[in-house]
């Protein structure tokens, strides 16, 4: 494995441009996420009642399921976002395609702040809330590859991991904004008005972060690695073809590394809080107060924050590969007390398991981004990264709580989902360690070819 010459280590500070860089993927994906978010803590909310329940009357476990479904649903389509998305961006430029997700994803969740419910215009309302949910996730299978690259090709040799934790932070920061958004409005309005109309206002906010987000990322330079490859265009005739000629094994591997990060990311989004917060009368174990875990989620969210640069800046010690497996050391280990802290239905001991399980997700995240730039040649390397990301959402988070929420109502006990988290962390544990570590591997296209 090829490491950089002391010559290519960038001086430690910082410079405009990439500071601009840096600004630009944390803010685009912290709107993306924020989107899709928004989505996953309204479908263990709000939505099973608004467009499902009533095709389950007799039902309200399978209404519920239902929603956690169309939460699911979307992720099927990441992978065909991922390669139109990574084709083009490896064709026009990640700056381009970051703007064109950025604007999709924004109008996708616009358009379910004003949707009808079910008692409004029936059956339409459940497949018009799946078909804009499907366009939330063919907007996502972009997104992430092309904020990572952006970051990633813009970094000193020594600061990939740090760069490139910053897109990744936009997951926990969506998060705290997505969460908090609806701690507040659940705390300022009654359940009745929340039910009514409250649930709609952080899907319409979206449109002023999207403008935002808009501004900052026009600002930002295109990546000098595509630069470089823009000159170069002969030697990328067909970048979709000759990745999956060239590097299957490198999109299969990256799909492994992401699917127990994933799967437990998606308990910490939506399925905990739901958990928690259901009420005994309805069928909940736990029967905490909603505001209460709202709120201890969004504050265990700061940990996840916090873990995920850490986890990139210390891969630029350690390497991705022992980083990564740290993390998911620690997920396995903690994930039964995890449970088992959240079934006392005290709201400090939701609170602390939660944080501390955001100790293994922010090592096991922060890395991603650096790894997988240096897993691909510049040529392929936002599809690879793309698709590789979206194939993992898919076997990991998509159907996360919904396969969670059936191990509950089957088993009757939490600890059955904690098994299945383990499992899934297991696998990523394996894929990650089958793979060399890349730390310091070139990424131009000059130095890249030189060492095939």
């Amino acid at each position: 494995m090829s490491t950089a010459s002391p010559a290519a280590a960038a001086p430690s500070s910082i410079t405009r441009e990439e500071r601009r860089v840096l600004a630009g993927t944390l803010v685009g994906t912290t709107i993306e996420w924020y989107d899709f978010f928004i989505y996953a803590q309204a479908a263990g909310l709000i939505l099973s009642v608004q467009y499902f329940a009533p095709l389950a009357s007799d039902n309200p476990a399978l209404g519920q399921i239902m929603a956690w479904a169309s939460l699911g649903i979307s992720f099927l389509f990441r992978p065909l976002g991922a390669i139109i998305a990574g084709h083009l961006g490896d064709r026009i430029g990640r700056k381009k395609m970051l703007v064109l997700t950025l604007i999709l994803m924004g109008a996708a969740t616009s358009l379910i702040g004003l949707l009808p419910n079910y008692a409004a215009i029936g059956i339409g309302a459940p497949i018009l809330l799946t078909f804009l949910r499907i366009l939330q996730g063919f907007s996502a299978g972009g997104e992430w590859g092309g904020a990572a690259l952006l970051s990633v090709e813009h970094a000193p040799v020594n600061k990939r991991g740090l760069f490139g934790a910053y897109p990744q932070i936009g997951v926990p920061v969506g998060m705290i904004l997505a969460t908090g958004v609806i701690w507040i409005l659940t705390t300022v309005l009654t359940t009745e008005q929340f039910a009514s109309f409250g649930w709609r206002i952080p899907f319409l906010f979206s449109v002023v972060l999207v403008l935002v987000g808009y501004y900052i990322r026009r600002q930002v330079e295109e990546s000098p690695v595509f630069a470089e490859l823009a000159e170069r265009r002969a030697e990328s005739s067909a970048p979709l073809s000759t990745l999956f000629k060239k590097n299957t094994k490198e999109v299969v591997l990256s799909a492994l590394i992401f699917i127990g990060n994933n799967a437990v990311g998606y308990m910490i989004i939506a399925f905990f809080a739901a958990y928690a917060s259901r009420p005994l009368d309805q069928g909940g174990t736990v029967g905490l107060d909603r505001a209460p875990v709202l709120l201890a989620t969004t504050l265990a969210s700061f940990g996840w924050l916090v873990f995920t640069m850490w986890g990139g800046a210390l891969s630029d010690k350690l390497g991705r590969v022992r980083t990564f497996q740290i993390g998911y050391v620690l997920l396995i280990l903690w994930l039964v007390p995890t449970f088992l802290m959240i079934d006392q239905a005290n709201i400090w001991m939701y609170g602390i398991g939660i944080f501390i399980l955001t100790v293994g997700m922010g090592l096991s995240y922060g890395p991603m981004s650096a790894m997988y730039a240096e897993m691909f040649p510049p040529q392929v390397r936002y599809s690879g990264v793309s698709i590789g990301y979206a194939l993992g959402a898919i076997l990991g988070g998509a159907f996360a709580p919904t396969i969670a929420e059936t191990l509950l109502a089957r088993t009757g006990s939490s600890l059955s989902i904690a098994a299945y988290m383990i499992v899934v962390c297991i696998i990523s544990l394996i894929g990650v360690s089958l793979v060399k570590e890349t730390k310091g591997m070139p990424l131009g296209v000059v130095k890249h070819h030189g060492e095939a």
